[in-house]
């Protein structure tokens, strides 16, 4: 029986989820002997884990993105809202 360390590391989070949904179908199946069930087990908590800081790493790539939008949409409407000071008469005094 090969263990994990004989599966190559999944290339892509999609690859990783439908190796996951894999074993946990598996497992649901049962029918496996206790050594089987267990190494199944411990791959699918590696992937799991696996899973789990891929979509850390997105999460933290779409807040930045955010974040670096928010402050551009910001600069811009500064830009603007000086552009409009500018072009704006002032108030009459009296």
């Amino acid at each position: 029986m090969p263990g994990n360390a004989s599966r190559p590391q999944p290339s892509s989070f999609e690859e990783a989820f439908a190796r996951l949904e894999g074993i946990v179908q598996r497992l649901e199946q049962g029918n496996l002997s206790l050594e089987e069930s267990t190494r199944l087990y411990e791959e699918g908590i590696t992937l799991a884990r696996l899973c789990n800081e891929l979509l850390n790493k997105v999460e933290l790539r779409i807040t930045r993105l955010q974040t670096s939008y928010g402050q551009q949409m910001r600069l811009a409407g500064e830009g603007e809202a000086n552009e409009e000071d500018e072009d704006e008469e002032p108030p009459p005094q009296g």
